[in-house]
């Protein structure tokens, strides 16, 4: 059987083929809603994910050759296309997905004192309103999106509005009235985090400035070259018309963020830097992105896929969900849900994870009921910009796979981790996190440590599909039913009725077992444990079942 399953992995990888994993899905989740409290998001660096289209791959100079892990490597838009059409993100479960920021990077390099870098990671904007050719064109962008819709996924688009790339010999720089090269942030108050630069030669936007700006004379020249002036300066008039906004460096930055919604028809920005920004700005983007979002839908009805808000995701490194709602800045607190934020990513979670599962679990569950009910949270284990995640070594993968996928809450994989892609690549500080997704490795069924990278991905694929299916994981309520064995139930009712309620066991004994299941189902009724694919009637209140695995994922068929 594990050989059988290793063979339609290097197909799924290699091929994109049709076939599909053998998870059950039954009638009683196909018509379940989508809700963001149950988000699988898929987080990718887009130049290190799928080299969907070679002619667009960057060519460095020879006297400016990028130290490891730290140039461009071929990773696009048609990349990530292609992997959505293959199934890839659908035989994981995943709902959403959210890749590094696509907008121009400075065409230029720099060398921090690591090595040559370049903007091969997408925080280093040039142009807010354009793509980078590296990345990929419009209309790849608008097939990567429609290709997500049509498959049921969700799209969050990375946005940058604290600093512009950094001065490099190839790239204009930005007016004093715009940016500001220092000091270096320090971290000790409000004004030390946010009116100051993150890194040296990173200037910083002036967001707290209330001094309407002319536009840099660089950008007027480019989009002169590019015939394209007038209709810009035309988009910005009604744009600052419209809003009554003054047009200062944040406003600008502001009107271009929100363009990509309706050129795009994204569904959601995942926001850079929060806590470098005043939340006054970020409350303008919440009000004008959902403005946007509703006239696309309103003039895209064909192609709207649910009926959720626009959503934003912040990163405020590092927001511990065990604080509260508050980000304590030293002299102030700020809540970032106020007006702005729908979730903030979680990174408690990875020091969490070392906590046994009920811990983790019932923690979660306590605190989206309490002190973030109506906000969300969005749980990782590891990211491009963290140098201490969980399992580093990725010696405990299908440990990560489960408290993660488990967990109560919305969930980020970031790419690689439902693969055990290493996160200790030989390169410099975070690029040491950003290797190329691991495809090689599955293709040859690579062994690492005490297991092949195949058997993590179908591990990943049988919790994420279950987690996708039934909106009790992520949004509803956690009960221990058992603590030895772990058994635990989650129990989901909508708003417009919708009921779902699961059973789950963890570090159960293999093989022949009988399990009580009348906290989820009636005597008749079916029972599938969704993990091992075996379905029994249940008698008494219980179900016997003989699987070789040590979980058990049960959900109720409807007839």
């Amino acid at each position: 059987m594990k050989f059988i399953m290793h063979l339609f992995i290097c197909c799924l990888v290699v091929s994109g083929c049709k076939s599909k994993p053998s998870v059950v899905t039954p009638d009683s989740t196909s018509e379940m809603p989508f809700s963001w409290d149950n988000a699988t998001i898929y987080f990718m660096m887009t130049d290190r994910f799928n080299n969907g289209d070679k002619s667009n791959d960057y060519t460095h100079s020879v006297d400016y050759a990028p130290a490891a892990l730290s140039g461009f490597m071929g990773g696009d838009v048609k990349g990530i296309t292609q992997k959505i059409k293959s199934g890839y993100f659908s035989d994981l479960g995943v709902n959403a997905i959210s890749m590094t920021p696509l907008v121009e990077q400075v065409s230029g390099s720099v060398d921090g004192g690591m090595g040559v870098s370049y903007g091969y990671h997408g925080y280093w904007a040039r142009d807010w309103t354009a793509l980078d050719s590296r990345f990929g064109t419009e209309s790849e962008v608008r097939a990567m999106v429609d290709a997500a819709h049509e498959h049921n996924i969700r799209v969050l688009f990375d946005v940058v509005a604290n600093h512009t790339g950094p001065v490099t010999s190839s790239d204009s720089k930005w007016p004093e009235e715009w940016v500001r090269t220092g000091p270096r942030c320090t971290y000790t108050s409000a004004e030390t985090t946010i009116n100051c630069t993150l890194l040296d030669n990173l200037p910083d936007l002036k967001t707290e400035s209330q001094q309407e700006v002319d536009l840099p004379p660089f950008l007027v020249e480019k989009w002169k070259s590019e015939s394209r002036y007038d209709q810009e300066v035309k988009e910005l008039d009604d744009w600052f018309e419209m809003t009554g906004y003054k047009r200062t460096p944040s406003n600008y930055v502001l009107k271009w963020i929100v363009d990509l919604i309706g050129d795009y028809g994204i569904d959601g920005y995942r926001v850079d830097a929060v806590k470098h920004i005043e939340n006054d700005v970020w409350q303008r983007l919440w009000k004008q992105g959902q403005k946007a979002h509703k006239m696309w839908k309103t003039d895209h009805r064909e192609a709207v896929i649910d009926d959720n808000d626009f959503y934003m995701l912040g990163e405020v490194n590092y927001f511990s969900a065990s604080g509260g709602r508050t980000y304590d800045y030293g002299d102030e607190q700020v809540d970032f849900f106020d007006g702005a934020f729908t979730s903030m990513i979680n990174f408690d979670f990875k020091g969490d994870a070392n906590k046994s599962y009920e811990k983790i679990f019932s923690k979660y569950d306590k605190l989206l009921s309490t002190e973030f009910k109506g906000k969300g949270l969005v749980h990782c284990i590891s990211c491009h910009d963290d140098g201490a995640p969980y399992d580093l070594n990725r010696e405990q993968p299908f440990e990560s796979g489960t408290k993660l996928l488990l967990a109560p809450g919305g969930v980020q994989i970031y790419y690689g981790d439902e693969s055990a892609r290493s996160l200790t690549a030989d390169a410099n500080g975070d690029a040491s996190l950003r290797s190329f997704m691991n495809w090689d490795e599955l293709r040859v069924m690579a062994q690492k440590n005490n297991y092949t990278v195949n058997d993590v991905l179908i591990h990943w694929q049988k919790l994420g599909n279950f987690r996708n299916n039934h909106p009790s994981i992520g949004a509803g309520t956690h009960k221990m039913i058992s603590e030895k064995p772990y058994m635990f139930t989650r129990t989901w009712q909508s708003e417009q009725g919708h009921r779902d309620k699961v059973l789950v066991g963890l570090d159960m004994p293999k093989g022949l077992m009988t399990i009580d299941v009348s906290s989820i189902a009636r005597d008749g009724e079916t029972v599938t444990d969704t993990y091992s694919g075996i379905s029994q009637t249940v008698s008494e209140g219980k179900v016997s079942i003989d699987s070789a695995h040590d979980i058990v994922l049960f959900e109720v068929v409807k007839m």
